[in-house]
């Protein structure tokens, strides 16, 4: 077989049915085998290769496989970059495919050659130069094991010109299982022995949780144990909102009565989170009156920012059911009625505006509850956090790591093409100009993404931390931009809809959710609306801000 027929049936192995992308030059010979397998692998055509990353990223997210995406060398490549480092903060499994000059011409300042591999080297688990045809299948299989194992995250594999025309001998071959990390005894026998002393224990998980599909573990471990729960921003859904345990989100933007209950805790369970910034702030100064345990399939991310009394490094599918063997039957009543005295002592803000944030969410959780829910970055995502009720894993799509603007839109049509399913997007105006070209995909396909705009003409993060520390200069975060939301629906194939007063909400939401393509919703909120609580960037819980003076 030719090298690109031996790319494609590797992926076939794989079990891949959807591959996203962008045609190229140094691709045609990958995209003309993609046109002869069909029937077997799905092709979607964005507008840009930056959005095909974020949208085979969003397939991986809402599926739990693989998302792979195709693009061509130099500035294909390199629009992909930003995707790629978007799943690598989050551990996404991705495969990304690029296409180079032929292996004679590489260091040449060919056109169009770029060493895609030096610029993703640090975002990316493993990626590979195939520069011999016979090395081709073997080195697609391992990426895609690196990809799914242990902690997931992005390869790369650059396939320059002339080995994707080479012929090669092919043999096929069946995926191989992908192992699970197992805990070392004494270490989850030293987590027992801390939790069994705790009076005032509190679990804190993230993603990781998700990724290790062990959410009914986890589950399973909450009850056993009888502890509270608090969720990052890229575990919700990871442990159901509906759940008398279930506390809420945790950190700079979380419920202020969690933060409130970890003050008083006396053991912080951590379980597939990395303690970040957002989680943190000052990472010396982390609730010190608890003691920690992690438990982590990343051994790199044990003790890196916060120090643990505990850690066990292993896969939370295998830790947390013999972790919660060990643990004796118990009861916490006290604790957690004090928890739930915190959370009710603290509500969360609502806006009184003409259209508040808050209602719209609460809005379309009660049409669209279950559904698959995607963000983008900023005041919208962590409203979206904190008012949407997630139920379960693989639910909420958001950028939590890197922060990434312009993500929402690609990720919601990689997460419809996934599940067929319709899928809501809460993005910003900001954010949606950065990316709204994907718009005309989501028409192409059909496909059911409602996208719903908070509209309020200003960067409004950036906005409110200008407004808090830096003296109201608000220096290029007023947009002012004169895009009409009803005309540029129409104009990229969706159908436009609009919200001026709370009281159209529930009425246009209903229409919009009932479209059977992409539906666009303009909703037009306050610029001075904040999010809170806050914790300011590095600072300690007792610094957390209640209230905004506009």
């Amino acid at each position: 077989m030719k090298g690109a027929q031996i790319v494609i049936e590797c992926l076939v192995e794989q079990g891949v049915d959807t591959v996203f992308g962008y045609p190229g030059g140094y691709v045609l010979d990958l995209f003309d085998e993609l046109y002869k397998a069909s029937g077997r692998i799905r092709q979607i055509l964005t507008c840009h290769e930056q959005g095909a990353a974020h949208a085979a990223d969003g397939y991986a997210r809402a599926s739990g496989k693989v998302g792979v995406v195709f693009a061509t060398s130099g500035p294909g490549a390199t629009n992909l970059v930003t995707g790629i480092a978007t799943a690598y903060m989050d551990s996404v499994p991705l495969v990304a495919v690029t296409g180079n000059v032929s292996v004679a011409s590489l260091g040449r300042d060919s056109f169009q050659e770029i060493d895609i591999a030096g610029v993703t080297m640090p975002i990316t688990k493993h990626n590979y130069i195939v520069k011999d045809v016979a090395e081709l299948a073997e080195t697609m299989r391992e990426a895609f094991r690196i990809a799914r194992s242990g902690r997931p995250g992005p390869v790369l594999v650059d396939i320059p010109k002339n080995i994707q025309q080479d012929d090669c001998p092919f043999t096929p071959r069946k995926p191989e299982p992908i192992g699970r990390k197992p805990a070392r005894e004494g270490e989850l026998d030293a987590a027992a022995d801390l939790i069994g002393k705790a009076e005032r224990p509190i679990i804190y998980y993230g993603g990781g949780v998700i990724s290790a599909g062990a959410s009914a573990e986890l589950v399973a471990f909450a009850e056993k144990a009888d502890m509270p729960v608090a969720s990052s921003i890229m575990g919700l859904g990871g442990f159901p909102a509906s759940h008398p345990l279930f506390m809420g989100m945790i950190g700079m933007h979380g419920h202020a009565g969690i933060t409130k209950a970890l003050l008083e805790c006396d053991l912080i369970v951590t379980l597939g989170a990395r303690f970040s910034d957002r989680v943190a702030g000052d990472r010396k100064r982390f609730f010190p009156q608890a003691k920690k345990i992690h438990i982590d399939v990343d051994d790199a991310e044990l003790n890196k920012n916060v120090e643990s009394s505990a850690s066990v490094n292993a896969d939370l599918k295998d830790a947390l059911p013999r972790l919660a063997a060990k643990i004796q039957g118990a009861e916490r009543p006290e604790w957690r009625k004090r928890c739930a005295d915190l959370l009710a002592a603290h509500p969360p803000k609502e806006s009184r505006a003409d259209v508040s944030p808050q209602a719209v969410l609460k809005a379309l959780n009660a049409l669209h509850g279950g559904g698959i829910v995607a963000t983008d970055v900023g005041q919208h995502q962590m409203w979206t956090a904190q008012t949407y009720r997630f139920e379960k894993p693989r639910a909420l799509l958001t950028s939590g790591g890197l922060g990434t603007m312009g993500f929402g839109l690609g990720a919601a049509i990689g997460a419809a093409v996934a599940t067929g399913e319709r899928v809501a997007l809460v993005t910003g105006d900001g954010c949606f100009h950065m990316n709204m070209n994907e718009l005309v995909t989501a028409a192409v396909y059909n496909l059911p993404v409602t996208t719903l705009v908070f509209n309020n003409n200003v960067l409004g993060m950036v906005y409110q931390w200008q407004k808090l520390f830096y003296g109201k200069r608000f220096s290029s975060t007023v947009l002012n931009r004169p895009t009409d939301y009803m005309k540029l629906a129409a104009a990229l194939g969706a159908k436009g809809f609009e919200i001026k007063k709370n009281a159209e909400i529930e009425g246009v939401l209903k229409k919009a959710l009932a479209v059977k393509g992409p539906a666009l919703v303009n909703c037009l909120i306050g610029s001075e609306e904040s999010v809170l609580p806050m914790i300011p960037a590095g600072k300690g819980a007792e610094a957390m801000i209640l209230e905004i003076d506009n």
